[in-house]
């Protein structure tokens, strides 16, 4: 009985735990930010609208099956763990459009800004409304309006800011916003090449569900 118990897990290996992966945990922030950022910024009519919100789903839904589906598949494990990459890479581009079809910086990733947003290790999408707050309140910023007395409430999140650092610079929140998400996609997409990586190391080593399934009924036949 103990044979048949070692066997059985030299067979399916641990897998899951995919919530301690720090590739899931930014994904799904990814994701948070992502949803209220089209409810902010993008017409909910719009097909943009719901394939930004359903390329970050799919980034945190293919991590988390992939490493389910690790204990009998390696293959469908790095396959799916592609797909959540090629997903995130399809909604940076998304951001990417979105800043430049309306005039708005993307920062490069030692601006004055993105450093700080870096600084604060954002696990949450309160974390990250809180930055964009401070960033828009910060000493040196100066808040210029667009808009006379009469704006909406959407006119007044669209404030701009002039950062201290690039004074001729003028930053708005959807800018603030849109920049935080490609700083999180950047570090989660750096995450899963390194993830995807060592998947294919670890299947070039061990092999798959197949390999580990010869090993054990060989070595069953050798103890009867």
């Amino acid at each position: 009985m103990r044979n048949e118990g070692r066997n059985n897990n030299d067979l399916i290996p641990k897998h899951g735990g995919y919530r301690k992966l720090k590739s899931f945990q930014v994904a799904q922030l990814v994701y948070d930010v992502t949803v209220r950022f089209c409810e902010l910024y993008i017409n909910k009519r719009s097909r943009t609208h719901d394939q930004m919100v359903q390329a970050a789903r799919s980034g945190v839904q293919n991590i988390a099956e992939g490493s389910q589906a690790s204990g009998t598949s390696k293959k469908f494990e790095i396959k799916l763990t592609n797909v959540a990459r090629a997903s995130l890479e399809e909604l940076k581009l998304d951001y990417e459009d979105f800043l430049r079809q309306r005039g708005l910086p993307e920062f490069e990733p030692g601006h004055p800004v993105l450093k700080r947003f870096k600084a604060r290790r954002c696990k949450t999408l309160d974390d990250v409304r809180s930055w964009v707050e401070e960033e828009k309140n910060t000493d040196g910023h100066r808040l210029t309006r667009t808009a006379t007395d009469t704006r909406t409430n959407t006119d007044r999140r669209n404030l701009s800011v002039s950062v201290s650092d690039s004074p001729c610079e003028s930053v708005d929140t959807s800018a603030l916003a849109a920049n935080a998400a490609l700083s999180l996609l950047n570090l989660c997409c750096y995450f899963l090449d390194r993830q995807i990586a060592a998947q294919v190391k670890d299947f070039e080593n061990e092999g798959g569900f197949t390999e580990r399934l010869y090993k054990v009924r060989t070595a069953r036949r050798r103890n009867q």
